[in-house]
């Protein structure tokens, strides 16, 4: 059962610094780009901001630039043309593959990039409606006292399901953010905190107007494993990104989203770099990704599948990726 949405004001500033001078402003306002996170969440009773900033008429976070050096995105790119512009497809496969996978083709054609990047962390005792919510006890990210996931402990476990923020962490790329001190860059690994109430390290008027990648070749994917398999949030989700040189790993970077309350880049895959990809390595990666991932009872899935799951993605990615360098050199 969800609620009328509660009363608000909806701005439609036509440039980005306008935007931010909105955001700013007292009172409490959001953000609305494709609104697919946020108005469900407005219906659930989760937020209840004073105004709304529509970005939809700022001309500048609809670009999408390709040079010899970058990819340049901006912020409001919807994820329907992501999954379908060809520069995009052929420089950053993983970033294709995580648009494609994100719900249905009614929700792409809405959604955007930063949208995505930005979505709220959730959890089983968090994404319900206000009565459910109350009769069951106000959890701590709901302003309550008490994690019912972790109840001995002081923070919230609730995840991080975004599917873009893996692939361009892989990726290593780089969001520029405006806010009332000007504009800045941040690498998106350094966008999230491991906290599920606050998991963006934003101020509350920072807005991410563009996502920079480089345009190095690299081989890249992303997989996800959902409840639905045709619309689902992920249990886990795996990018990687690697290069080689004679048949060996140059570069291995391999992040992770759906099991913790950020998405991450695993730590201490530096030790796999020279070798090639085989049974032993791929039996390496299995371990890392088990000892990073830290799911929680945040879904009706078991947290020990969703590990699980997490490093056999992981494995099967990179064994498909290895496999194509080497037929590439053959």
């Amino acid at each position: 059962m969800t609620a009328p949405l509660p009363p608000f004001r909806v701005l439609r500033p036509q440039a980005i610094e306008a935007a931010v001078a909105a955001g700013a402003a007292p009172g409490g306002a959001r953000y609305l780009a494709g609104g697919t996170d946020l108005l469900v969440n407005l219906r659930r009773g989760l937020l209840a901001p004073a105004v709304l900033i529509d970005l939809g008429g700022i001309a500048e976070f609809a670009d999408i630039r390709c040079t010899d050096q970058r990819t340049r995105i901006g912020s409001g790119v919807t994820l329907a043309r992501l999954a379908t512009d060809p520069a995009v497809g052929a420089r950053h496969p993983a970033l294709r593959a995580a648009a494609v996978a994100v719900a249905a083709p009614g929700h792409r054609n809405l959604a955007t990039i930063g949208g995505n990047l930005c979505a709220d962390t959730r959890c089983i005792y968090y994404n319900q409606s206000e009565w459910w919510r109350r009769a069951n006890g106000i959890c701590l990210k709901s302003g309550g006292e008490i994690c019912h996931v972790a109840p001995e402990g002081k923070r919230c476990h609730a995840a991080f399901s975004g599917d873009l923020a893996p692939a361009l962490i892989a990726l290593d790329a780089v969001a520029e953010i405006a806010g009332p001190g000007g504009r800045r860059r941040i690498a998106c690994a350094d966008l999230y905190a491991e906290d599920g109430r606050a998991h963006l390290q934003l101020g509350g008027a920072d807005l991410i107007t563009a996502i920079e990648l480089p345009a190095e070749p690299v081989r890249s994917g992303y997989l996800k494993e959902r409840v639905r398999q045709a619309f689902d949030f992920p249990l886990a989700g795996v990018a990687v990104a690697l290069a080689t040189e004679t048949g060996r790993l140059s570069m291995l970077r391999v992040a992770i989203t759906g099991t913790n309350s950020r998405p991450f880049l695993v730590e201490n895959t530096a030790a796999l770099l020279g070798r090639a990809v085989d049974e032993e390595l791929l039996g390496q990666l299995d371990k890392l990704v088990q000892k990073q991932v830290r799911p929680m009872r945040t879904t009706l899935t078991p947290a020990g599948y969703r590990r699980i799951v997490a490093a056999a993605l992981a494995r099967r990615l990179l064994a498909s990726l290895g496999a194509s360098a080497a037929a590439s050199v053959a």
